[in-house]
């Protein structure tokens, strides 16, 4: 099937072959006819295999078709994302594919001026990309007119379900027409989340391309088995390969990442930090640098890598084993994107194997071990501070960081806590 078979228009074909497109992918040549129809959907396919155009497209074609009554303009399309970097991709993806077309668009997300924020929405832009917190907020302040809406798209669609947006999501939805289309894309779909969507659309139906927790298969995986304190030896040691040329590592908690950065300085390794600490100068900067290659490692969060979408990533590194296997499959789907080959590494220390094989489990194969050459693995651990005074009564006194005691809370929002 061609992209000229799925009657999108001229003018969105003749932007899809500047693009450099020359056929739909699977989701793609799935998704579009159904969207086209006007169809609820919620698609599912591995990262990096065109999600976002195969409900851009579609989208794009049935606003252009539709006839201008003389009414003031409205936002007719409203995509939801659970991040500024993911934002800010899904709108230049809609820029290329709309450049003929007469449409205004928009991003809304935190971290930057609102001012912007709100003429756009009080303007009646077309295309509003937008983080639902960010949103929300403008929204309650009686900014935008949402009335005619015809498309929502929420993107990440697990993510958005599960890590904390729900509350948010629903009330913007609830300031939503009624009668409107929503697709739902993501990469994984777990079977709860999948009938949560149904309290958000009619009679969706689904288009999933392989197993929903099936990686990409073009990434090669390795797990290293290796002490905590060694991590940070080996990280480097591994760096020194050539053949390590962009590489994405990740962190579980902001404070991590950075430490992680500071080490790879230290030893002459340039590299960027993404996460939600960093402004959003900051993190655009370090993702261009990234994508640019000025610097050949980047450091993140599970959280802030959700907008990456860099061509070439080599490797994936993960440097804190994922709690989670749905966070795994979209972490090494930074590599091996579009059928290109990667390697994804995991350090696995004696607190991880649960979830190790947890995770081979639910992608339905085991993971290579490797050992690092020329690594020593017998380097013994830093000796351990000194013990705390112990408070009445014989305990430690446990003080959360954060409350009177410097907490650390990593992207989820999850406090940490230590022994004082």
């Amino acid at each position: 099937m061609s992209f000229r078979a799925l009657g999108l228009g001229d003018r969105i074909f003749q932007a899809i072959q500047e693009a450099g497109y020359t056929e739909p992918t699977p989701i793609q040549a799935a998704a579009i006819p159904l969207v086209l129809a006007g169809t609820d959907l919620i698609g599912i396919a591995q990262t990096g295999t065109g999600k976002t155009a195969a409900f851009t497209l579609p989208i794009l074609a049935r606003m252009a078709g539709m006839v201008n009554d003389g009414t003031p303009r409205r936002t007719r399309t409203l995509v939801l994302a659970p991040t500024r970097e993911l934002v800010v991709q899904i709108e230049e993806n809609i820029r290329a594919y709309a450049k003929h077309l007469p449409f205004r668009m928009a991003t809304i997300f935190g971290g930057v001026g609102e001012r912007p924020q709100i003429e756009a929405l009080r303007s009646g832009t077309d295309i509003i990309i937008a983080c639902p917190g960010r949103l929300l907020d403008l929204m309650d302040r009686r900014n935008g007119d949402f009335s005619g809406l015809q498309h929502l798209v929420l993107d990440e669609a697990d993510r958005m379900l599960d890590m904390g947006f729900l509350p948010s999501i629903r009330r913007v939805i609830r300031k939503l027409p009624v009668k409107r289309q929503t697709l739902m894309f993501s990469a994984t779909l777990s079977k709860e989340i999948e009938a949560l969507t149904h309290e958000f659309q009619q009679h969706p139906k689904t288009v999933q391309i392989g197993r929903r927790s099936n990686p990409a298969e073009t990434v090669t995986q390795f797990v290293y088995e290796i002490s905590g304190h060694l991590k940070p030896t080996l990280l480097v040691h591994l760096l020194q390969d050539e053949k390590m040329d962009s590489v994405l590592i990740f962190s579980r908690t902001k404070h991590g990442a950075d430490k992680i950065a500071r080490r790879l300085e230290q030893a002459g390794i340039k590299c960027g930090t993404l996460h939600s600490n960093r402004s959003q100068n900051q993190r655009l900067k370090a993702l261009n640098e990234f994508k640019a290659g000025t610097v050949r490692v980047l450091v993140a969060t599970d959280i802030a890598a959700r907008g990456i979408d860099v061509d070439g990533i080599s490797h994936v590194v993960n440097y804190d084993f994922p709690m989670h296997s749905e966070d795994y499959v979209h972490r090494i789907g930074r590599t091996g994107r579009a059928n290109q080959i990667g390697d994804a590494i995991s350090f696995v220390s004696q607190d991880d194997y649960g979830a190790l094989k947890s995770l081979e489990r639910f992608i339905g194969r085991g993971i290579v071990r490797k050992k690092a050459e020329g690594f020593d693995y017998h380097q013994p651990a830093p000796p351990r501070l000194p013990e705390a005074p112990r408070g009445p009564g014989g305990r430690g006194q446990q003080q959360r960081r954060g409350q009177g005691g410097g907490g650390r809370r990593d992207d989820r929002g999850q406090v940490g806590y230590r022994w004082r």
